[in-house]
C-alpha cells in the first residue's frame, strides 16, 4: 500500500481512480490508529457534524503575486469514541482571483482532537485529494493530487452548534510553474471559518 501511494505522488493529474485509493487508504490507516481502549475521561458516542465555511486563502499564483481567493465550502467530521476521526470537505473559491482565476478542492483524511478545554478543542488534520485551478486569462484547466496538513480550533456553543477557525497549507506537487515565472508547485494556504451542527445526539 505505502509503495502504491507513493507511485500516486506522481501522477499528473490523478485519475478519479486514484483519488478514490488515496482516500481508502486514508480511511484505513485511520482505522488502524483508532485504540481499542480509550481512558474513560474521554469516552464518548460516535458523531457526525456537518458544516459550512467562509474561507481566504492566498492562491501561491501567479508566483510571488499575493492574489488571494475567497469563497464557500462544505465539510463533514465524523469523530470515533476516542479523539481519532475523519474529515471531508469541499471548497470552490471563485471570488477576487486574477483576471478569472478560481480554485476549488476535494479533500478527506483523518483528524486528531486534542484535549477540550473548556469550550476550546484545538485538532490538527491531514487530508489528500484533488485540487482544481481555472488558471486566468482563459489559458486553462487543470487538476493535481494535493496534500493538505492543517489545524484549528472548535469553540463549543452547546452540544448542538460548534464554531470553528483553521488554518490549512495545500500543496499539489505535481503542478507546474508558469512560462514567464520561475518554476513552482503550487500551494494555497489560508484561513477558513466555519460553522457546524451535530446531527446525531
Amino acid at each position: 500500500m505505502y509503495l502504491l501511494l507513493s507511485r500516486l505522488l506522481y501522477l499528473q493529474p490523478p485519475g478519479r481512480k486514484q483519488i478514490l485509493v488515496l482516500v481508502a487508504f486514508v480511511l484505513s490507516m485511520a482505522s488502524m490508529a483508532y485504540p481499542q481502549s480509550a481512558p474513560s475521561a474521554y469516552r464518548g458516542p460516535n458523531s457526525i457534524w456537518v458544516g459550512a465555511e467562509y474561507s481566504n486563502i492566498d492562491t501561491s499564483f501567479p508566483y510571488q503575486s499575493g492574489s488571494r481567493l475567497s469563497g464557500a465550502g462544505a465539510f463533514v467530521d465524523f469523530n470515533f469514541h476516542g479523539r481519532i476521526g475523519i474529515e471531508a470537505d469541499a471548497r470552490f473559491l471563485h471570488f477576487g482571483g486574477f483576471h478569472g482565476e478560481t480554485e476549488s478542492s476535494y479533500l478527506a483524511g483523518p483528524r486528531y482532537l486534542f484535549p477540550q478545554w473548556r469550550h476550546l478543542q484545538p485538532y490538527a488534520k491531514a487530508l489528500i485529494g484533488l485540487g482544481r485551478i481555472h488558471y486566468p486569462f482563459q489559458i486553462g484547466d487543470a487538476s493535481y493530487f494535493a496534500i493538505a496538513p492543517g489545524g484549528g480550533i472548535n469553540y463549543r456553543l452547546n452540544h448542538r452548534w460548534t464554531l470553528r477557525a483553521e488554518y490549512e497549507y495545500q500543496i499539489w506537487p505535481n503542478s507546474p510553474g508558469y512560462s514567464s515565472e520561475p518554476d513552482h508547485k503550487l500551494t494555497p494556504n489560508g484561513f477558513h471559518l466555519g460553522i457546524a451542527y451535530r446531527l446525531f445526539r
